[in-house]
């Protein structure tokens, strides 16, 4: 990437990250499209559009993107934390998703660390929790 760009490219990225969670999706794609045309080497892009599709509870297209960035960056521990949530809330792929997050508990990273602590408690407390009598069939 040209030095010259270097501080655009991450101003693109962190507006991207607000446009989603601004739910303006237009915008996000946008400025993805901007940073990874910027930099296409980054995996921080991918990481963005799977964040998107994330947000749109679009869970499948979010682990193929969080995949993808961990396929060049296997040590990426954001693309992994979020790549566990989305498999934690996926019925056949919440075991590994938890596996995932139980390893991204120990981050150096603090935000990456509580990220999965609280990613962990939802899925114990809301995704594992039993259905209620409206939920079971009589």
């Amino acid at each position: 990437m040209d030095k010259r760009f270097k501080n655009d490219f991450f101003v693109l990225l962190e507006a991207g990250f607000i446009a989603v969670n601004q739910a303006d999706e237009d915008a996000a794609l946008k400025l993805f499209k901007a940073a990874e045309m910027l930099d296409p080497k980054n995996i921080l892009p991918s990481v963005g559009f799977g964040y998107l599709h994330l947000h749109k509870l679009e869970l499948a297209q979010a682990i193929k993107r969080f995949e993808e960035a961990l396929h060049k960056e296997p040590g990426n521990e954001m693309a992994k934390s979020l790549l566990g949530i989305c498999m934690s809330l996926s019925p056949d792929l919440m075991t590994k998703g938890e596996k995932i997050l139980s390893q991204t508990t120990h981050s150096k990273d603090p935000s990456i660390k509580e990220l999965s602590h609280t990613a962990l408690n939802f899925v114990e407390k809301f995704v594992k929790k039993p259905s209620g009598p409206a939920g079971k069939n009589k």
